[in-house]
């Protein structure tokens, strides 16, 4: 599955919200400001302040991503991570985040490679996967 314009758009332009589990399935849900599509397939993250987020990454790197504006971007996107502490992920990280706001100091990039993509718009389509 592929990210449409509209998806790409809503994600960099929105809070999004992450969820994770732990190895044990314990869950975690955080709202993010800094995610942005590089491609129909992949979102980079920035970790700038992120501590369970990015320990359960480690332990279960699957991850799941809303847009905060569900009502108008009802998309869930699930996949897997890779976490980047150097390169050029990396380096793309802190230009974009400093960018922003100069006292950021990223800890990690995290590539998000979406993989499935769900329905989240009230109703009878509710959880269905998007082809």
């Amino acid at each position: 599955m592929v990210m449409n314009e509209e998806m790409m758009d809503a994600i960099e332009k929105n809070l999004v919200f992450l969820s994770t589990a732990n190895e044990e399935g314990v869950p975690n849900v955080v709202p993010i400001g800094f995610a942005r599509p590089l491609d129909e397939k992949t979102i980079l993250i920035a970790d700038n302040y992120m501590k369970k987020t990015i320990k359960n990454l480690h332990e279960n790197p699957k991850l799941s991503l809303i847009i905060s504006d569900a009502k108008s971007f009802p998309y869930q996107f699930k996949g897997s991570v890779k976490i980047f502490k150097s390169g050029e992920y990396f380096d793309q990280v802190v230009e974009w985040a400093q960018n922003v706001m100069t006292e950021l100091e990223p800890k990690s990039a995290i590539l998000f490679t979406v993989e499935e993509i769900y329905s989240v718009q009230p109703g009878p389509e509710a959880g269905k996967k998007i082809d």
